[in-house]
């Protein structure tokens, strides 16, 4: 879905992990075009074979914006991803293989590397010293395919153990080890929980970022829905350089086609 704000288009893709939930997954994809959508992104393809995503993606007429690298099962170490988890690098090598595999099959340009929870009792300084050596792995594996790797800081007040604390430590990993391969996933809703001044640190980051998502706060619903003046940082974003796909991972106040009626209000 393309919208135009003050400055000019930004391109939205709808997340179908928190839109289009009344629906069964497969279902979504279908969904999504006709709500106007012509790309999506979701955390786990995983439970379905590439083969079947691709046949979904391409019935729809729909492009992947975003995977997820693996999460460990629920109530594991690695339930947000084992970057930071001692110990867990077979695990997050692995993770990091499948999707490669996964978005070179369904063509997604990037894989939001998941940074996990660091483990209670654990130095700080070992663990973050670990997650730098693990991307700087993933990097090499992902050098020269054409897909972007991307880092995610998660807000403290949702996840306080959340390994990766900011989205500038996201940007200083990158830039140390690989910047065109690595960069930062901006998500508008964590920045505002966590420092706010979104767009002053949107614009600095800029150069870093190689994704953005956004929703509300409070509740992280549609915008519209809580305090974010998302006429003026969408507007901003289609003034940077920033051309890749705005991921609406929010959960519908108002139900998901509904919902969308804030696109209208942001036009220009």
């Amino acid at each position: 879905m393309i919208v135009e704000t003050a400055s000019g288009p930004v391109r939205l893709a709808a997340n179908l992990k928190w839109m289009f939930t009344e629906l069964p997954f497969e279902q979504r994809f279908d969904a999504a075009a006709a709500a106007g959508f012509t790309a999506v992104e979701y955390a786990s393809p995983y439970e379905l074979p590439a083969e079947r995503i691709r046949e979904l993606l391409a019935g729809a007429g729909l492009a992947q914006a975003l995977i997820n690298t693996p999460a460990g099962p629920a109530g594991s170490a690695t339930v947000m991803g084992a970057g930071f988890v001692p110990g867990a690098g077979e695990e997050f090598r692995a993770g990091v293989l499948q999707a490669l595999d996964y978005a070179t099959a369904i063509g997604a340009p990037v894989v939001h590397v998941m940074a996990g929870l660091r483990p209670e009792g654990v130095d700080p300084q070992l663990a973050f010293a670990g997650y730098v050596a693990h991307i700087g792995w993933a990097a090499e594996q992902a050098r020269g395919t054409g897909i972007r790797l991307v880092l995610e800081a998660i807000n403290k007040r949702d996840q306080p153990r959340y390994g990766l604390a900011t989205m500038e430590t996201a940007a200083a990993v990158a830039e140390a080890v690989d910047p065109e391969t690595v960069g930062v996933l901006f998500d508008v809703y964590h920045a505002q929980i966590d420092g706010g001044n979104v767009i002053e640190r949107f614009e600095r980051l800029v150069p870093r970022i190689g994704h953005v998502q956004i929703a509300d706060n409070p509740g992280r619903g549609e915008p519209g829905t809580g305090e974010i003046a998302y006429e003026r940082v969408l507007a901003r974003i289609a003034a940077s350089e920033y051309d890749g796909w705005i991921g609406l991972e929010y959960g519908p106040v108002a139900g998901t086609v509904d919902g969308l009626g804030w696109t209208e209000r942001i036009r220009g």
